[in-house]
């Protein structure tokens, strides 16, 4: 594998990984009661609980895409 490969394979991942965190982004926007009310059935869990949860998911998410995706690619781009 070449070193262009590799950045195409990592270019490709942090797009395919923002897609995921901007499609979650919009369904918990558009949808937060249905998906509340779903989740809500399940687990019994307060609205501000949820609420949290789904913030802080949604920032775990975004620093791993940007350490493990983005920081790669940007270091391969300085490398070669």
């Amino acid at each position: 594998m070449t070193l262009e490969v590799i950045r195409n394979i990592f270019a490709w991942c942090l797009v395919m990984n923002l897609a995921v965190l901007i499609l979650w982004l919009l369904i918990y926007l558009i949808a937060k009661d249905w998906i509340y009310k779903i989740h809500g059935e399940w687990f019994k869990i307060p609205r501000e609980t949820f609420n949290a949860v789904h913030y802080k998911s949604l920032g775990y998410f975004k620093m791993i895409v940007f350490v493990f995706n983005l920081v790669p690619y940007i270091a391969m781009h300085i490398v070669g």
